[in-house]
């Protein structure tokens, strides 16, 4: 008896020291990313593929990309969908700077970040699973009711603000909609938003069809990729 107490005290510093060094370095990582400026070339980058986009358009997607870094670190390793598709460009355009990604990688999340295409994941169901992800883990973060939110969180609710080419539409109101024709868009297909979080295999598009080939980026029964790069989920090492 009298060993058994000093290994359970010395056992209770010893996980009391582990949980305030890991928040501290959570806390760090955290600081880091909010803090963490990316190369201008990045928004050169996006603003030749989209030159619509004005200056404060394109802070607004480099904001998108660090709100998709602040989700990876909170599904600490999970995989999380990309719900945009301007953000996924910039986070392309990132990555092509690979010893700064690697390093910034390091630093946020204590291991690299790879970009994995839908059909490289294990399942479909895998790929419904992390938009399910990034949509409760978006919605946390805003204060939002992910079953029942008034809102679209912030990443989710980009592409159609920019009025993003092919990109991603989704919609609170779960009734058909399509861009307006004064717009110059070309019709979009929209994700009925209020269903992502029902389901992590079936989220109908807005006319209560699973979203095909291509476009399931809302949890749709048919997920092959959810940008035209095909790729659109993170995974860690």
């Amino acid at each position: 008896m009298d060993v058994i107490i000093p290994i359970f005290i010395f056992s209770l510093v010893l996980l009391a020291t582990f949980l305030v060094y890991r928040k501290l370095i959570i806390q760090r990582q955290i600081s880091f990313i909010k803090n963490y400026k990316f190369p201008e070339t990045v928004k050169s980058k996006v603003s030749e593929i989209y030159p619509h986009l004005d200056s404060s358009e394109l802070q607004q997607v480099m904001r998108g990309l660090k709100d998709y870094f602040y989700l990876i670190h909170i599904a600490n390793k999970e995989s999380v969908a990309m719900p945009s598709q301007i953000v996924d460009v910039a986070w392309h355009e990132f990555i092509l700077f690979t010893r700064e990604y690697d390093k910034f990688c390091s630093k946020a999340f204590g291991y690299f970040v790879h970009h994995t295409p839908a059909e490289g994941m294990k399942s479909p169901i895998e790929a419904q699973i992390g938009i399910k992800r990034a949509w409760e883990l978006s919605c946390k973060r805003e204060l939002i009711n992910h079953f029942e939110p008034k809102r679209l969180p912030v990443i989710f609710a980009l592409d159609a603000r920019l009025k993003i080419k092919n990109g991603f539409y989704y919609e609170l109101n779960c009734i058909s909609s399509v861009s307006d024709k004064n717009d110059n868009i070309q019709k979009e297909l929209r994700y009925c938003a209020g269903h992502i979080s029902i389901s992590a295999d079936y989220a109908p598009t807005l006319d209560g069809k699973p979203a095909e080939g291509g476009r399931g980026c809302s949890g749709g029964g048919h997920y092959t990729g959810c940008s035209g790069s095909g790729g659109c989920s993170s995974s860690g090492d």
